[in-house]
């Protein structure tokens, strides 16, 4: 669509002011992060250790576009309430 995104090995989502789209940082400002991180861990891996660590869930498993194809995404805040997805790619 018309979402921007940064690609150098992960990926950063750039929100416009008034139109950022869901899920997003708890309070988007000027200084706050929306960032995917891509890992080959399986997701269900980091899902038991983030609540083993009491570490909320926002949103996932949910497939998304990625900077270099389908991913399967996960999502929760850092403790500034930044948007942290982790994300494995989705083999073809």
């Amino acid at each position: 669509g018309d979402r921007k995104a940064l690609c150098f090995g992960q990926k950063i989502n750039l929100h416009e002011a008034g139109k950022e789209f869901e899920p997003k940082a708890a309070h988007p400002a000027l200084s706050s992060l929306d960032i995917c991180l891509i890992t080959e861990t399986p997701l269900q891996e980091v899902v038991q250790h983030l609540k083993a660590c009491d570490v909320p869930i926002e949103e996932g498993q949910v497939p998304r576009p990625g900077a270099k194809g389908s991913i399967m995404s996960i999502y929760f805040q850092d403790p500034n309430r930044n948007l942290i997805e982790v994300s494995n790619y989705i083999a073809s």
